[in-house]
């Protein structure tokens, strides 16, 4: 994560709109909307979000529901259940995730391929 401060939903916790913000932010409980972060986004396995998201990094832990468009990197936990289209340059699905979408990347092949 960034250096700064992290922000946290707690588990008991529900947000309805539109989240937006330049720290890391940590969900444990529920967040309907959008969510656009500069930083680090974690979703823990307590977190439920639906959701477009825009962040530099995200992990997924818990539930993704909504289109993610991230700069960085894009984590999808063993733990997680992720639907929707991730748009990132580098992500990684762990064995036993649950992810239901397509992935864009950003990458360029060979001419001769």
């Amino acid at each position: 994560m960034a250096t700064g401060e992290t922000g946290i939903i707690g588990k008991g916790i529900v947000i309805k709109g539109n989240l937006t913000g330049g720290g890391d932010l940590v969900i444990e409980g529920r967040v309907e909307g959008q969510i656009a972060l500069k930083n680090h986004l974690t979703i823990e396995s307590t977190g439920k979000v639906q959701a477009d998201i825009r962040a530099e990094e995200l992990t997924i832990n818990g539930e993704a529901s909504g289109n993610i468009d991230a700069s960085s990197r894009v984590a999808i936990n063993a733990s997680a259940k992720v639907a929707g289209d991730i748009k990132a340059p580098r992500v990684v699905i762990e064995d036993g995730a649950v992810f239901n979408g397509s992935i864009e990347m950003d990458v360029r092949l060979p001419d001769d391929i």
